[in-house]
């Protein structure tokens, strides 16, 4: 039966995830999930595309508290609760072509991150008195809203899928790679490589209430994979004997013809039901498919 192997969170955009054995899942994704991001003084993003060394930026969920640590840095903190920001500036930016809203964490924050990446930064929090509607086409009209992730509030991705890849990069003399390189949310075990792609919902239900449904995720839209799963992310860098893997192998099995050939891997998805409940690792899951015409 397919069952929760791991969860992730990601706190600040593009800077280290952390592994939780159980997370809080909200309308918007689990708790704490993206929604910091480091922008430009203008507002526009930062992210490893451009800036791999963000692979490096650690976090710690305080009691209430964001820490936040890198190499050769001190310690920063931030407030937990957007309200705990003392009269933080409102600023409009973007997540790719989305408008987003956030808050300043103040000049604090801007100076570790420029001090860190070499370029003026700041880091934004977003402004939970505002909303970002994920894609209406992928949601059934119904109003989804995320924070600071690329498009959706939930990554899902099967251990299948990973083990497969990484057979065909250990094929060509290429080393394995971590989960960690594609980010995702929820890890499920149980699932044939890439049948995550024919999941359309995975549900959570309570046994001992007759079969309940706790939680019901739906999977709505491939994950089209950008360049930075190359970013070794114990390293903040490509991988120097292989700095296309795993996007030069994938491109020869993952191009995926619904998403104009864009290569895909993980399945993204939304919060039909059970916001509130907790996720934990080694919950079973009931996986519905659907393959379409």
């Amino acid at each position: 039966m397919p069952t929760i192997s791991e969860l992730f969170v990601y706190p600040i955009k593009s800077c280290a995830g952390i592994a939780l054995r159980e997370a809080r899942l909200l309308a918007t994704g689990l708790e704490y999930d993206r929604c910091w991001m480091v922008t430009d003084p203008l507002g526009a993003m930062l992210t490893q595309r451009v800036y791999p060394r963000m692979a490096l930026i650690r976090v710690t969920l305080g009691e209430r508290e964001l820490v936040i640590d890198a190499p050769g840095m001190s310690e920063l903190r931030t407030p937990l609760d957007a309200a705990e920001l003392v009269a933080p500036a409102k600023v409009a930016t973007q997540v790719w072509r989305d408008a987003a809203y956030g808050l300043d964490t103040g000049a604090e924050s801007a100076a570790w991150f420029s001090a860190y990446l070499g370029v003026e930064a700041r880091l934004l929090r977003f402004d939970p008195q505002r909303d970002r509607i994920v894609d209406p086409d992928y949601t059934a009209g119904r109003d989804v809203t995320t924070h600071f992730a690329d498009g959706f509030p939930l990554l899902v991705i099967g251990q299948a899928s990973l083990d497969d890849l990484n057979v065909r990069l250990n094929g060509k003399g290429a080393p394995s790679i971590p989960i960690d390189r594609f980010r995702p949310n929820v890890v499920v075990t149980g699932l044939d490589a890439y049948e995550e792609d024919y999941v359309e919902t995975l549900s959570v239900q309570d046994a001992s209430a007759g079969g309940v449904q706790l939680v019901q995720l739906q999977l709505v839209k491939p994950c089209s994979r950008c360049p930075m799963p190359t970013v070794d992310q114990a390293k903040g860098a490509p991988d120097p004997d292989w700095p296309n893997e795993p996007t030069d192998t994938m491109s020869g099995y993952r191009a995926n013809p619904q998403r104009d050939g864009a290569v895909t891997f993980g399945n993204n998805a939304i919060v039909a039901s059970g916001a509130g409940t907790w996720l934990r690792v080694g919950q079973e899951l009931d996986a519905e498919l659907a393959f379409g015409d």
